[in-house]
């Protein structure tokens, strides 16, 4: 083959890859302005999303602090004296009374003690007795001069002495009687009992502790704020004490406990290595609800906001401005309103400190489908957008088969 035929068959093939090349793109360039075409056109179309008014309500502020249920009063029994244990006269995690009898200690060498202090109080008693009666006949006899003044002196200071000894002697029965009296071991406050720590027929002492008490009528919580919040804190306890509620919420689910909480002491230091300080509050706990050791999350009211501004949560997005919401419009188109969050409502609304006013309307659903000036159509909250009609399909098919025709 020459030379030229070759350079033929070049230019032919250049010639024909560039008409395959440019229907190619043709076909691409009038599918690509179809779909604009129909994006277009999808974009006039209106949004459905949910929408809600800003509503005013008054709003509580609330402070929050883990905190840890302590018994009002715990009391660990231990004998005030030794001796072999008889028998435990309560139930295990059962309520006690102030007073009720919780363990009983073999009392016998103790009786045996108390008895031998009474009759040596006795014995002293009959000598004072027959002192006494020597005195007394012996200043008869002295005023006649028949005994010296000397012996009566001696007689007198016989008197005195023996009544000394019978007060010595009246200690000693009272503590030989409050030694027996403890041999039944009683209970020194109203509490639940707890599990024993001994079993009876064992030697017990007085650092042998027989079952710990716990007050649980009313019981405390203690928690901890920051720092910042102790100016807060006082102030409100300055204003109405008894407004500062508190409530106890599960530490899980933050579901309520208890409520009904009162502030009772606010500690009078803050804790240098933490930058905290502490309080105590105080609840009825009339049912049990609360158990001493038990971890649950604290709610303090501080004050009552009247008037604030409130909307969901969800219709709040966060963008590299700050917080926003959609905001729509007396035409039905939405803005990218920016906002100030001032603080929580619950666990699903929030209360807004600038950006909106009464009555204007939020997206809190379809947010994901908007953009500025988007055009909506405004739903309910549980609303759904109405069934489109069979004239509305077809109108819809027949839009999607021009586009389809132009593309071609």
């Amino acid at each position: 083959m020459s030379r030229f035929w070759k350079i033929a068959l070049v230019a032919i093939a250049v010639i024909v890859v560039a008409a395959v090349g440019y229907r190619v793109l043709h076909k691409s360039a009038g599918g690509t302005e179809a779909s604009a075409k129909g994006a277009a056109g999808a974009d006039k179309a209106p949004v459905p999303v949910t929408v809600v008014p800003v509503v005013k309500q008054n709003v509580p502020v609330y402070l929050t602090a883990l905190g840890t249920v302590q018994a009002l009063n715990t009391v660990t029994v231990n004998p005030q004296v030794a001796g072999q244990l008889l028998s435990l006269d309560f139930v295990e995690g059962q309520p006690v009374t102030k007073g009720q009898v919780l363990a009983r200690i073999d009392p016998r060498t103790y009786q045996a003690a108390y008895d031998q202090a009474v009759s040596h109080q006795r014995q002293d008693e009959a000598q004072l007795a027959t002192a006494r009666s020597n005195l007394a006949r012996s200043g008869d006899l002295a005023a006649k001069g028949y005994i010296s003044r000397q012996d009566l002196d001696t007689l007198r200071n016989t008197v005195n002495q023996l009544q000394a000894t019978v007060a010595a002697d009246a200690a000693s029965v009272r503590d030989s009687k409050v030694q027996l009296d403890y041999t039944r071991v009683l209970a020194p406050i109203d509490g639940l009992a707890g599990i024993r720590g001994v079993d009876p027929g064992n030697v017990v002492t007085t650092s042998t502790a027989l079952v710990t008490l716990t007050q649980l009528h009313p019981i405390n919580i203690m928690f901890s704020l920051p720092e910042q919040s102790l100016e807060v804190v006082r102030k409100a306890v300055q204003a109405d004490p008894a407004a500062l509620q508190v409530s106890a919420l599960d530490k899980t689910d933050a579901h309520p406990i208890a409520t009904g909480g009162v502030l009772r002491v606010i500690d009078n230091q803050i804790d240098a290595s933490s930058g905290t300080f502490r309080l105590k509050s105080e609840f009825p706990n009339a049912k049990n609800e609360l158990w001493p050791g038990q971890f649950v999350n604290v709610q303090l009211l501080v004050r009552t906001v009247d008037g604030g501004l409130v909307i969901p949560a969800q219709a709040v997005g966060r963008g590299p401005d700050g917080d926003y919401v959609y905001q729509v419009q007396p035409d039905d188109t939405v803005k990218m309103q920016p906002v100030v969050i001032a603080g929580e409502v619950g666990d699903s609304h929030v209360m807004i400190g600038s950006g909106l006013k009464a009555g204007e309307q939020v997206v809190t659903e379809g947010q994901f489908r908007l953009k500025p000036g988007s055009k909506v159509k405004a739903l309910k909250p549980g609303e759904v957008p109405a069934v489109p009609t069979a004239a509305e399909l077809e109108q819809a098919k027949q839009k999607a088969a021009r586009g389809g025709r132009r593309g071609r």
